[in-house]
């Protein structure tokens, strides 16, 4: 080697002074995140959490770690970064609490090549924001500034949850023949189909600053609309003591997720005229020539999580899921056999 001139890291594409001014920008959304159990903030090599304090006896932890998908794709490509944070919480937490648990803290990791301040900051501020709207505190993560790695304006997200429940109240449990299935209204694609969605926008010719022909405003902002939060609801639904399962409808539609907290032998029957399809998935099935069963199997169509409640506590179940600010289909029952039958169409 030749040229022995200085090479600092940030002439080699790292620029620690942007990372240490992201941390203060973000240490006052993060504090009002902050909950019972929380002992230490950001700044140190990790993060405490005294159960004890939190409320727990004798308490199972549950953990929980997700992505965005390709929805990244779309906040990079608008610009309209402030909610996807928000998305990437859901995505754990909503998962964390059909085990029953209640989500405790959070953690984050953000990486991209060159780092960008102010939008880091839109970023993570959206996380912090679905952190208070559950309940839980954003207790520390990661920003990695990779050159190399990432287009210019590309960014990657991962979210880490853990939750608490006390021993013995674990989901699902005392599923069985008769329980009733109430469905969570979703309130978009969420953040599941998105290469899929991508696809069909660019099939119609559209751009992401068209006005969408399925809804108010944009194709762009009405397709970043955040996943639903169902923590508060759930959690409330969970106190009246009759709900058996919770299901995130997540990826693999209603078809795919509602087994998984079904035991052996044990099926659904779910009437698809009980709820009516909204009007991103009508414009996404005509788009993509999507069969009925295709689009139950990929998209959320509509039901963000479901319910399995026992049939002498579903009235409560549902007040309690309404009081939240629910909109609760009844939407089937659990019956013997295996797998997911459908009556009634969506399309």
């Amino acid at each position: 080697m030749t040229d022995k001139s200085q090479l600092t890291y940030a002439d080699a594409g790292v620029d620690i002074d942007a990372g240490n001014t992201l941390v203060e920008r973000i240490k006052p959304a993060a504090k009002a995140t902050t909950r019972s159990g929380v002992m230490a903030g950001l700044g140190g090599f990790g993060a405490l959490f005294d159960l004890k304090n939190a409320g727990y006896n004798d308490p199972i932890l549950v953990a929980a770690t997700d992505g965005v998908g390709t929805k990244l794709r779309i906040a990079i490509d608008t610009g309209k970064v402030d909610t996807i944070g928000i998305d990437l919480v859901a995505m754990c937490v909503n998962d964390l609490v059909c085990q029953g648990a209640e989500p405790l803290f959070f953690l984050d990791y953000f990486a991209t090549g060159k780092l960008d301040v102010d939008s880091a900051t839109q970023i993570i501020n959206g996380i912090a924001k679905g952190c208070q709207d559950s309940g839980c505190a954003l207790i520390g993560g990661e920003t990695a500034e990779m050159p190399g790695m990432y287009e210019a304006g590309d960014f990657d997200l991962a979210g880490f949850a853990v939750g608490a429940m006390e021993r013995g109240a674990d989901l699902p449990r005392d599923v069985s023949e008769g329980d009733i299935l109430l469905g969570l209204a979703s309130n978009g694609v969420h953040s599941n189909g998105y290469s899929l969605v991508r696809r069909v926008v660019e099939r119609a010719g559209l751009s992401w600053e068209d006005d969408a022909p399925f809804a108010e405003g944009t194709v762009g902002d009405a397709l970043l609309v955040p996943t639903r939060l169902y923590v508060t609801s759930a959690l409330a639904a969970l106190r009246t003591g009759g709900v058996h399962a919770l299901a995130h409808i997540t990826g693999g539609g209603l078809t795919e997720n509602l087994p998984r907290v079904l035991p052996e032998g044990i099926g659904a029957e779910i009437n698809l005229d009980a709820w009516e399809l909204p009007s991103v998935f009508k414009w996404l099935a005509e788009g993509a020539a999507l069969e009925e069963a295709e689009l139950l199997k990929t998209f959320n169509s509509g039901i963000g999580m479901i319910v399995v409640a026992a049939p002498e506590d579903a009235d409560k179940v549902r007040t309690a899921l309404q009081d939240a600010g629910e909109t609760v289909y009844e939407m089937g029952q659990i019956v013997s056999g295996e797998g997911v039958r459908y009556a009634g169409a969506l399309l």
